[in-house]
Parts: C-alpha cells; sequence; structure tokens
C-alpha cells in the first residue's frame, strides 16, 4: 500500500478538536486495511512530525433510510494519533 494512500482524511469533530488542545491527539480516517505501523510511517512523513502512538478502532457503518429503501452507509477506520510534546498539527492553520 502505497504510503500517501493510508490517510484518507482529518477526523474534525468537536471531540477530535478538545483532544487536539489538551493532549495532543489528532484524529484521521485512514484505510480499512493499514495498520498501526503503517499510519506512523505515514503521518510521519507527510506531516514531518514525531508520532508517539497510534490508536485505531473499526467504525460499523449505521443503517440509513432512503424513501422506503434500507441502506447503509459504509464502514470506516479511525485513527488517534498522539503526537511528541512540542509537536503540533493544526489543519487551520492560515485561515
Amino acid at each position: 500500500m502505497n504510503i500517501y494512500d493510508v490517510i484518507k482524511a482529518p477526523l474534525v469533530t468537536e471531540k477530535a478538536t478538545i483532544n487536539t488542545e489538551t493532549s495532543n491527539q489528532v484524529c484521521f480516517e485512514v484505510d480499512r486495511r493499514a495498520n498501526k505501523i503503517q499510519i506512523k510511517e505515514a503521518v510521519e512523513t507527510v506531516f514531518k512530525k514525531k508520532v508517539l502512538s497510534v490508536q485505531t478502532m473499526n467504525v460499523k457503518g449505521k443503517p440509513k433510510r432512503v424513501g422506503r429503501s434500507m441502506g447503509k452507509r459504509a464502514d470506516r477506520k479511525k485513527a488517534v494519533v498522539r503526537l511528541y510534546p512540542g509537536e503540533t498539527l493544526n489543519f487551520f492553520e492560515g485561515l
């Protein structure tokens, strides 16, 4: 797997923003096949930051109804990346 295909998007939620400010953690949506080592290498390569630890979780898609038919959102994988003290990663810098 290409290192640039591992990270899909940053997760910018209320809880993720609080974790970024208080405990130096950043949340990403990652490829479902990626493991913790690949995620760590991808963050260190793409963002040039030192990673202390990685926690991953598989999120099952919720069932959704569209008209009469039932569907399901896609399953996804989230990663919570803890950076070393002194390292920061801000997605809204310069806006």
